[in-house]
């Protein structure tokens, strides 16, 4: 039996992941966490994401958590997914991180951190966002430079991070397949008289609306003719499934920072 610990199990992903651990065979819930000064702290873990009492207070101490897990789950924030990792490498625990807006500071802090530890890293964990990386990077290596790519993302109006990490991450495997530097060659906004689109660029736009799950467009553009790849999440239930299969997946490997194309084995 697998001992989970979720983080941030107040909100909308880690009560959700919670639910699902109570669902999952194999998986057993053993704690959840919030910042200190978080409402939630000190209350029955049920109160958070419902079911019968387990016994458990959301505890305010990742430390204290991390004492009885054997993983841990984050689909919290970059900043505070960098101190829990931090935590996590101190304790000799893997964890399994879904946050996103990661800065290259911080992801190079989380390389240094899995020299220890295992931790799998994906902006994005549904098994089919994962297979249209693999795709987008596919198409982009045949169509060559002959196509201009474009990519729209839509999410919630609460999502506080734009453009979206699986939109940067579909921007890099794209850029990547064609040797390029999307430091260099990605724009994120267009407004005014900005002059004809040039043949390296690689757009990326953001959409905030409503109740938005997530959607992602990348579209291959050319003279006559155009692809369009898309993946629609109808819930938030096929990133959570995803993290539990990760969380299952991690525990048994050696440190390292991995992806989501490493548990699903796509290459």
């Amino acid at each position: 039996m697998i001992k989970v610990a979720v983080a941030g199990i107040a909100g909308r992903m880690g009560s959700r992941i919670a639910q699902l651990v109570g669902e999952t065979e194999g998986i057993e819930l053993v704690g959840g966490f919030e910042r200190p000064d978080h409402p939630a702290v000190g209350r029955e873990l049920a109160e958070c994401v419902g079911g019968a009492k387990t016994g458990l207070n959301v505890s305010g101490s990742v430390a204290e958590v991390l004492k009885g897990a054997d993983v841990v789950i984050d689909f919290t924030s970059a900043s505070a997914s960098c101190a829990h990792l931090e935590a996590a490498a101190s304790a000799g625990k893997p964890m399994v991180i879904g946050s996103t807006g990661f800065s290259s500071e911080q992801l190079q802090k989380a390389r240094e951190l899995t020299r220890n530890i295992a931790c799998v890293l994906a902006p994005n964990m549904s098994m089919g966002v994962n297979v249209l990386f693999k795709i987008v990077a596919d198409v982009a290596r045949m169509l060559g430079d002959g196509f201009d790519i474009e990519i729209v993302e839509a999410h919630h109006r609460f999502k506080k991070d734009a453009p979206s990490g699986t939109a940067v991450k579909l921007a890099q495997v794209a850029a990547e397949a064609l040797e390029r530097n999307l430091d260099q060659v990605g724009v994120y906004a267009r407004h005014g008289l900005i002059g004809e689109r040039t043949q390296q660029e690689i757009g990326i736009q953001t959409v905030r609306a409503g109740d938005i799950v997530g959607e992602h467009t990348v579209t291959f553009g050319g003279m006559g003719e155009r692809i369009e790849l898309t993946h629609r999440a109808h819930s938030r239930d096929n990133f959570a499934r995803g993290a539990l299969r990760a969380a299952r997946w991690v525990v048994s490997r050696p440190p390292g920072l991995y992806d989501m194309q490493n548990v699903l084995g796509i290459t």
